[in-house]
């Protein structure tokens, strides 16, 4: 579309007439910025849509990278900066007496995430759109993200971060994109065709996730990414004949437990119940995100065995770790695949980011919790962690190397190893710096190392320029220009042409005054 100034302003009202009904008499800096964002988001979909198209056409591989947390912040100013309309937007907005910076400071900040994790995959998802890999970043849409703080008599106070509380200008809800997800219930046997047994997870209860996908711009607009988040619903949100009978807040139990699961970013797990959703949490991202990922694959490929060509299912971090219980799951009890076929087809589909070494951050679940919600899950657990340990014999491994490679922790209250069934399931480990990596050996993977020492390697973490020199410094973006040209804008590794000023006063000086 045109970006002249003037275009842009006449677009800007229009969307205040026609898509929030508002006269720019009474409009309030809130509307300004959703007709903004609107304007903004028109010149993203044709070339979302687009990437897309071509990803089918080509018949690509795609990245599904997989995480609790996102923490993406302020779509508005990375949407521009990255379709150069910053300047442009500034005098539309200037014209109609408005002040780019406020309207821009009103945008809620999509917290969905904690630190480094979750910015980390802010940062991927705006990477692989500038250097034109076809991804998707799968998470929950939590209602709350990372909470605001507040100082009360010098004591902080948490209060509920509600940035979906007035709508959500960058999402769209895709309803066709819903799937079951179970928990709890009983595994049954049959009879199988071949007269194998075959098994049949009959689930207690089911919840509906829904997706809702919102675009991830990469540089110079070149190509659009889509993030889908999913949220929760009941199959029955309203049991009426509960309600009529005086029961108003019973009526409403399956909405409710259905709603906690996407309500909060990292419920307190200090309690039996807390630890208990948070399990929940990831099951249901994961389940809805493998259900997805699977159906695509079948839908456009057939055979549901040629996934390692098609998808890469990157975890990070151990929080998506079931993804390896549910993907041989759908592919021994949906798909009819034996079980050694799908386990080589699981291997060759997933990678796993490790992001910690401290023990405890490495995610463990007790057993009778993980065998109670996910009674199906425990038993393939269960029979990978004979396969693992089958191999570990045979490779000569002692019995303290067995103990630790175990997916089970058998010392104390057994609890099922997140990050050991993550590594067993992956054919890839990586740890998020050169000494990281190298500790990773040595310390929490070192027996599963011994028994796959070709698995880890290290990516070292970076931060997306974009966001954290261009947006964040533009001062500092127009002195480097001066100095060294404009090519590092899009290719970082130019800025390696600074070196040989690094004794320069004069530029020295430029540096220090911005």
């Amino acid at each position: 579309g045109v970006s002249d100034p003037g275009a842009l302003a006449a677009e800007i009202m229009d969307k205040l007439t026609y898509s929030i009904g508002k006269d720019a008499k009474v409009a309030t800096p809130h509307d300004w910025l959703t007709a903004t964002i609107l304007v903004v988001r028109d010149r993203i979909i044709d070339t979302w849509m687009e990437s897309t198209r071509n990803t089918y056409m080509n018949n690509g591989k795609r990245v599904y990278y997989l995480s609790l947390e996102f923490l993406i912040g302020r779509l508005l100013r990375d949407a521009m900066s990255n379709l150069g309309l910053i300047d442009d937007i500034r005098q539309a907005l200037s014209s109609l007496s408005v002040e780019f910076d406020v309207i821009a400071g009103l945008e809620p900040d999509a917290a969905l995430g904690n630190g480094g994790l979750g910015r980390l995959a802010a940062c991927f998802m705006e990477s692989m759109a500038t250097v034109n890999i076809p991804a998707y970043g799968y998470g929950i849409r939590y209602v709350h993200g990372l909470f605001r703080q507040q100082m009360a008599d010098g004591w902080q106070v948490e209060l509920p971060e509600s940035w979906l509380a007035h709508g959500n200008p960058w999402e769209f809800e895709r309803r066709e994109s819903s799937y079951e997800v179970g928990f709890g219930g009983t595994v049954e046997t049959v009879d199988g065709p071949d007269g194998e047994p075959r098994y049949v997870w009959k689930q207690g209860e089911r919840v509906i996730a829904t997706a809702y996908d919102t675009p991830a711009v990469g540089w110079r607009g070149e190509r659009v990414n889509t993030l889908r988040l999913w949220t929760a619903h009941a199959f029955d949100p309203l049991r009426l004949d509960a309600f009529n009978a005086g029961d108003h807040f019973g009526a409403l139990a399956e909405q409710v437990r259905a709603d906690s699961l996407v309500r909060v970013l990292y419920p307190a797990d200090s309690t039996p119940a807390g630890q208990e959703l948070r399990l929940r949490q990831e099951y249901f991202f994961t389940s809805a995100s493998i259900q997805d990922i699977v159906r695509r694959h079948v839908q456009f490929h057939g055979d549901i065995r040629t996934l390692p060509d098609k998808a890469a299912i990157q975890l990070n971090d151990t929080h998506p770790a079931v993804a390896v219980a549910e993907l041989m799951r759908l592919m021994v009890d949906g798909h009819g695949l034996e079980f050694n076929e799908a386990w080589e087809v699981t291997k060759a589909t997933v990678g796993y980011t490790n992001h910690t070494l401290l023990p405890e951050a490495l995610e463990s679940w007790p057993l009778p919790l993980f065998e109670r919600l996910l009674p199906r899950h425990m038993q393939i657990v269960y029979a990978i962690n004979s396969r693992v340990l089958r191999e570990a014999r045979k490779a000569g491994l002692d019995d303290a190397a067995i103990a630790a490679i175990s997916l089970i922790d058998e010392g104390g209250e057994r609890r099922v190893r997140m990050a050991n069934l993550a590594f067993s399931g992956a054919h890839s480990v990586n740890g998020v710096a050169a000494l990281h990596t190298d500790l990773m050996k040595s310390t929490v993977f070192s027996d599963l190392h011994k028994l796959y020492p070709t698995r880890i390697n290290n990516k070292t973490n970076g931060v997306t320029p974009r966001r954290w020199l261009q947006q964040c410094n533009p001062g500092l973006t127009s002195v480097l220009k001066d100095a060294i040209g404009p090519a590092f804008l899009d290719d970082a590794e130019k800025l390696a042409n600074l070196n040989p000023l690094a004794d320069d006063a004069a530029l020295g000086e430029r540096i220090a005054e911005v």
